[in-house]
């Protein structure tokens, strides 16, 4: 054994034992924590990093069942100057310490120091003498995880080099959730990671650049940074589909943090069961931005300032007389502030109360706060206000908008042509209420939209929107109102739009989420799919209408197979593919158009190939649709008719964006199977 293995084998051996102890005082610290939670004892009076692991630890306590299996530290800084010179700090997925005063054992990814970890070159180490990066595997015990190898950067001397174990790390099989990306985030990545919590940020990223682990990672990085305001305010990861969120869900578990909402938009606003289908047109209306104008004119159309005559408030024997002209002018110069609906019912309630007030103290003096609250609650007042500023429901605007030709016309005049409005009208027989009513989906969008005309519907302090290029106007809407008050992380690629109403330009996406002048910061370099297959995909992209930058690939290992074959004997030809792909490590995913899927997953089955459905996340063989794929990855992609694909949606559809997603699920290998011409 030469001298430079010898000592590679010591500091193995340190390592491995500073490991253990972290092992082992982790336990205490779960231990403590649970006993924290039974005698409420406070663990946070010894600074702010220990205010943030005390309450982080508090919080989930309950959950600490087990120790991670998984490694505790991926990194470590050796530093030579500034404040923390002579100290060694590894750099692991949670703080841990001996004490909430002590030096850590490990240091939070999170925690301003380690932002050397990812940020740091030779040009400019940021006082980091060396920085250290650990290859792990799964422990042969099964508890815990093997230490098999370290590599050093002497920053401090000018020498970097790229590393192998983040190559490796990146290039890992892909069976499975989601993993986190904490021991592998780039300079780039880490930028948008840290932005400030009232910050907006969107993340044009190309595929495989990592914006969705880029969203997740800030989201766990404002859960440590501002535990207490995010408590308060909340966090959602808004999803395309139930599909995509169960991919993403073990993420921000396995970077230590629990109770984030993961949703999808459809969730977050439904009032009812959807039941009804929208034609297309009836659809493209309902996502349309005109829309929530009609929306507004039927809602304040029912203000009418003079529905009511003379009001006469009962005080004892007296009667406090307003005139019907008085009250109108309430109404209407209440009308003229535009407060949301029910703000402006409660507020013509107290204008009204502060004139009878107001001649009341001129006769008698002031009056009590019970006298106030008698004149509110009076009938007359109560009959008044019904008459001049109905309360209204969500359903009580929007089904008779729907169902009733004249009053659509009337509150869509001057916005939607003849045409338009007897696609949006339902059809078949209109509902005799609002109760017996059948919504569909986009219809869900137009009562959201009047529920936020009524009030402000509860918020959150900051949503992470993934996906967010397949977003229509109105949907956009509906997540404004949810992030009045906070802040939004957008993510998407324009070249991935895939509903009729995906946008051609994120300014137009941010005008409608209320950030007009948020930053829009590209991702273009990708660290998972190959080259081969970027090369492929990019040259889809002058035919997509989008003004995006085309992907490059630091991956040079890829596989990319074009397999044309007679009519007929595509699924024959899917089946030897996936058994060729099956002699390889990783998952494999049979991606189609949505008609084909049923019989290729025949095809597979007569072969004895096991196949699951997308929903299978840690099947080695899936078979997906291709409306269904984006935001998924595998290991082995066999991309099937990608002409079919391409023509699914019809003339004037987003077939080719649908294709360009479809060929940028594979991480390390694509087969495309044909009979008919490419479309590339």
């Amino acid at each position: 054994m030469t001298s430079t293995d010898t000592a590679l084998q010591r500091a193995l051996d340190r390592e491995r034992a500073h490991h253990e102890h972290c092992r082992t005082v982790l336990a205490a610290m779960v231990e403590g924590a649970q006993e924290h939670v039974v005698t409420g004892e406070d663990v946070s009076a010894s600074g702010a990093d220990a205010e943030v692991l005390g309450y982080r630890l508090r919080s989930r306590a309950k959950e600490m069942r087990e120790l991670p299996a998984g490694p505790l530290f991926f990194g470590r800084l050796d530093f030579a100057e500034g404040e923390e010179t002579g100290r060694a700090l590894h750099i692991g997925r949670l703080r841990i310490t001996e004490h909430p005063a002590a030096p850590p054992l490990v240091v939070d990814w999170r925690a301003p120091v380690s932002r050397a970890f990812y940020q740091a070159t030779a040009g400019d180490p940021r006082g980091v003498a060396v920085r250290r990066r650990f290859g792990w595997a799964p422990g042969s015990r099964g508890d815990a995880a093997d230490l098999t190898g370290l590599e050093d950067e002497h920053l401090g001397r000018g020498e970097s080099r790229a590393s192998a174990i983040v190559a490796r790390e990146i290039e890992r099989p892909r069976v499975g959730p989601m993993r986190d990306i904490a021991a592998t985030i780039q300079p780039e990545q880490d930028d948008l990671v840290r932005a400030a919590l009232g910050t907006t940020v969107c993340v044009q990223g190309a595929p495989g650049t990592g914006k969705t682990a880029v969203g997740l990672h800030r989201a766990a990085y404002l859960l440590y940074t501002h535990p207490q305001r995010i408590k308060r305010g909340g966090l959602l990861i808004l999803g395309p589909n139930p599909t995509f969120l169960s991919y993403i869900a073990e993420v921000l578990p396995a970077l230590g943090e629990s109770g984030v909402r993961q949703s999808t938009l459809d969730r977050e606003i439904a009032r009812h069961p959807v039941t009804r289908t929208d034609d297309a047109p009836a659809a493209a209306l309902k996502h349309d931005a005109r829309t929530a104008e009609v929306l507004r004119r039927a809602l304040y159309a029912r203000v009418d300032p003079g529905a009511a005559g003379d009001l006469a408030v009962p005080d004892g024997s007296y009667r406090w007389r307003v005139p019907a002209e008085a009250l109108a002018r309430i109404v209407a110069e209440v009308r003229e502030e535009e407060p949301p609906y029910g703000v402006g019912r409660e507020r013509v309630r107290a204008r009204i109360v502060r004139y009878v007030q107001e001649r009341a103290e001129r006769r008698a003096g002031p009056q009590s706060n019970a006298w106030l609250r008698r004149v509110e609650r009076c009938r007359p007042v109560g009959a008044a206000l019904d008459a001049v500023w109905p309360r209204v429901r969500p359903e009580e605007v929007v089904a008779p908008l729907l169902g009733d030709p004249g009053e659509l016309a009337r509150a869509a005049e001057g916005v939607l042509d003849d045409d338009e409005q007897q696609a949006l009208r339902w059809t078949g027989r209109a509902p005799r209420s609002w109760r017996s009513a059948r919504w569909s989906a986009a219809d869900l969008l137009l009562l959201d939209e009047v529920a936020g005309l009524l009030g402000h519907p509860e918020g959150y302090g900051h949503i992470v929107v993934d996906e967010a290029q397949d977003l229509s106007p109105m949907e956009c809407r509906a997540i404004a109102r949810r992030s009045a008050f906070g802040s939004l992380t957008v993510l998407g690629d324009l070249a991935q739009g895939t509903t009729p109403w995906a946008a051609r330009s994120w300014r137009t996406v941010l005008a409608h989420l209320g950030r007009p002048d948020a930053a829009v910061v590209p991702l273009t370099t990708g660290f998972r799919v190959p080259q081969e297959v970027v090369g492929l995909a990019n040259r889809l992209l002058a035919r997509l209408g989008v003004d995006v930058p085309p992907a490059r690939s630091l991956r040079g290992d890829g596989e990319l197979t074009l397999r044309a074959c007679a009519p007929g004997a595509v699924p024959e030809t899917v089946v030897d593919a996936v058994r060729h792909a099956l002699t390889r490590a990783g998952s494999v995913g049979v991606v189609a158009a949505d008609p084909d899927v049923p019989g290729l997953r025949a095809a597979l089955d007569a072969a004895g190939i096991a196949a699951a459905g997308p929903e299978a996340l840690g099947a080695r063989v899936a078979v997906v649709p291709a409306s269904v794929v984006k935001g998924l990855e595998y290991d082995h992609v066999v991309a099937v008719e990608p002409a079919a694909i391409a023509a699914a949606e019809g003339p004037g559809g987003r077939g080719l964006h649908r294709l360009y997603v479809v060929l940028t699920r594979a991480v390390s290998r694509l087969d495309v199977v044909h009979a008919r011409p490419l479309p590339f």
